[in-house]
């Protein structure tokens, strides 16, 4: 801890005023600390291992109320934290649990939080519940997550054309595209359809009858809550956005509540993960390669062997309406 001043004024602080840096060497660690950090309302001014803060340590706020450090305490993270005003540096942390693993990872979110109250004097933190899957509009049962490439617009079009905006779904659509053209990408898709399209420019929540675009420029990552959470960095690899990565990301978090479905594209970006995704009981889905303008994307999936489904876009659209009905049904005899 650091001297009491800093813990007197950081307790005269409004919640949404606190900053907070989190060091962790593990990626999926940095994943969970920066979900649970802003979860509690709190400002995550950086997430980053110990070589980034390295090599950005000029970049970074002075003004940071609380460390949480799950690395090594060495010399660099020793002269980062001296030069802060930080009231707290928190060393030490147990393992996240994957965001799959829904309770065990609000019940690891609700030990950090129980931490922060207790070492800062905050117990207005204890009071702020975890968020949950909430919709203002209607409320989703199913995500679908499309990706395409090569020939996807009028493919994805049709696709939406077919599918009813009032189904409990809310569609994710990660799509190759020129950055300088993606803009363009709605206007396209919901022409002659009543499905809002817009491009993710801001972290926000999955929301029933509507389509969100994944950005080419900069990560997207969902969280069990049902939020799409944009991240800083740029899509690594040759693809961009790299639909194999969303689609495992998304797979690990919803599960059997998932819907895949490839259109139209050149590659085979998708079909990295597809053993993991079958772990995960997420359905697969391809648009038919032979009507497909560009078939080599939905052939990669149909090659691996873990294919549910294959029809034409109207046939997908059909599939996907069928498919909920019969899982109510399922449901309901239960």
């Amino acid at each position: 801890m650091k001297d009491n001043a800093n813990r007197l004024e950081l307790k005269e602080k409004n919640k949404e005023s606190v900053k907070v840096m989190v060091i962790a060497e593990d990626h999926h660690q940095r994943m969970a600390f920066s979900d649970t950090v802003r979860s509690f309302g709190l400002i995550l001014v950086g997430c980053m291992s110990q070589e980034q803060l390295r090599r950005k340590s000029e970049l970074i706020d002075p003004a940071i109320d609380i460390w949480l450090i799950d690395s090594d305490y060495d010399d660099n993270i020793v002269a980062a934290t001296t030069g802060s005003k930080a009231a707290a540096i928190l060393i030490g942390f147990s393992q996240a649990p994957y965001l799959n693993e829904a309770w065990q990872y609000a019940k690891w979110q609700r030990k950090l939080k129980r931490k922060l109250a207790h070492t800062l004097a905050l117990p207005t933190l204890i009071d702020v519940p975890v968020q949950k899957n909430e919709n203002k509009d209607r409320e989703w049962q199913y995500v679908v997550f499309l990706g395409a490439s090569m020939g996807g617009p009028s493919a994805i079009k049709e696709f939406l054309d077919n599918l009813s905006p009032m189904l409990p779904v809310c569609l994710l659509l990660a799509h190759h595209f020129n950055n300088a053209m993606i803009g363009t990408l709605p206007r396209v898709l919901n022409r002659h359809n009543d499905w809002p399209c817009h491009i993710i420019t801001s972290s926000q929540r999955l929301r029933a009858g509507q389509c969100l675009i994944a950005p080419i420029d900069r990560q997207i990552v969902c969280d069990s809550t049902g939020r799409v959470i944009l991240l800083e960095q740029e899509w690594v690899g040759e693809y961009k956005p790299a639909i194999g990565q969303i689609l495992k990301n998304t797979s690990d978090v919803y599960g059997s509540e998932l819907i895949n479905i490839i259109f139209s594209g050149m590659g085979n970006d998708g079909s990295q993960y597809l053993d993991l995704i079958q772990d995960n009981h997420s359905q697969l889905w391809v648009q038919d390669p032979s009507l497909s303008a560009c078939p080599s994307q939905p052939q990669a999936i149909i090659d691996s062997g873990y294919c549910d489904f294959i029809g034409s876009p109207a046939d997908l659209a059909k599939k996907l309406t069928d498919y909920i009905s019969e899982r109510a049904v399922t449901a309901s005899l239960s």
